[in-house]
């Protein structure tokens, strides 16, 4: 069984980049990390450890962000916040382009349904198999397919949308 510890320092920047991923604020960030792992220092007892760690703590981490969705004090403000990682290799042209094509993919995924989403990030960014993407999420694994499914159109829909209109400008 893995100690609270070591869960924390081997999994803050995943913790922290799944919430990105789900919307939370860059300035609730730090928050909403911070209640995903009080969570998962009360529930490490329950965790099976012949299981891989992430997809137990995205279940954490999904309900978090969606409990931080749900309340209304944020809905104004769940803006597309992109950190900017700079890379000293790149050029200030290429810089911005990545930065502006990250911005354009957070901002699309941010359409897509909390359940789709759940099912692309897993499957599509972390590279979970969609049986292992049902059992971390506790659905069916038809279930899960159709999520990818919608969750592919949903997002392909938002980017052609976002693309258009950054051709209007």
């Amino acid at each position: 069984m893995p100690t609270f510890e070591r869960v924390f320092e081997e999994q803050f920047s995943y913790v922290w980049s799944t919430l990105r991923r789900f919307g939370v604020a860059e300035r609730d960030l730090e928050d909403v990390t911070q209640e995903v792992f009080v969570r998962v220092h009360t529930q490490l007892c329950h965790y099976d450890p012949e299981r891989p760690i992430r997809p137990w703590l995205f279940g954490i981490t999904l309900g978090a962000a969606g409990n931080y969705v749900r309340l209304a004090r944020h809905r104004t403000a769940l803006v597309a916040e992109v950190v900017q990682i700079t890379d000293p290799s790149q050029g200030a042209d290429e810089s911005l382009a990545h930065a502006q094509e990250r911005a354009l993919v957070h901002r699309a995924l941010q359409t897509v349904p909390m359940e789709q989403r759940a099912v692309l990030i897993l499957h599509e960014m972390d590279g979970y198999t969609i049986p292992e993407v049902a059992d971390a999420l506790g659905v069916g694994l038809n279930t899960a397919y159709s999520r990818l499914r919608l969750g592919r159109e949903s997002f392909k829909g938002a980017m052609t949308r976002l693309l258009r209109r950054r051709e209007v400008r």
